[in-house]
């Protein structure tokens, strides 16, 4: 009798930084694991698509940035143990084409909205959510980024 085993995704998560370098995060709803977690725009690495492509994609088709991606600057192992999902997240530092552009909301469905974080309010995301007994307000590829990478602003 075969058994089938979960397959392991690859998920990029555009980091989108603006002048005052705070960074694009949106809280996660609809059917999808994560469901009330802050998340950086993102999503799944498509077939023949590179790492850098997708942050781009990814980030227009949800914000309406017009973006470029830089360079990857983290990678996590995320295992969703909840919803038996496992994969390796890839964080790509963007810029905006223009630094006047605001992200939209083109997903609403997926997304309650897009709005501006700095490291440091996102640090104190993860230090309320340790505090209140593991109650998630950050998605897991971002708490797997803070605890594996504490410089992450110096690798921006």
């Amino acid at each position: 009798m075969a058994t089938s085993n979960p397959v392991v995704r690859v998920g990029v998560a555009a980091v989108v930084k603006n002048a005052e370098g705070k960074m694009v995060v949106g809280i996660r709803k609809g059917n999808s694991h994560g469901v009330g977690h802050w998340q950086f725009p993102g999503g799944h690495l498509e077939f023949g698509e590179t790492p850098l492509q997708c942050a781009e994609r990814e980030t227009l088709e949800e914000t309406g940035l017009v973006v470029r991606a830089e360079k990857i600057i983290a990678v996590t192992n995320d295992i969703f143990q909840e919803s038996s999902k496992h994969y390796i997240t890839l964080f790509v530092a963007c810029q905006r084409l223009r630094e006047d552009q605001e992200p939209e909301t083109l997903e609403p469905e997926k997304c309650e909205g897009w709005s501006w974080k700095s490291w440091e309010d996102i640090r104190a995301l993860l230090q309320g959510q340790l505090a209140d007994g593991g109650q998630q307000t950050l998605f897991l590829p971002i708490v797997n980024l803070l605890r594996e990478y504490p410089n992450i602003k110096e690798l921006m």
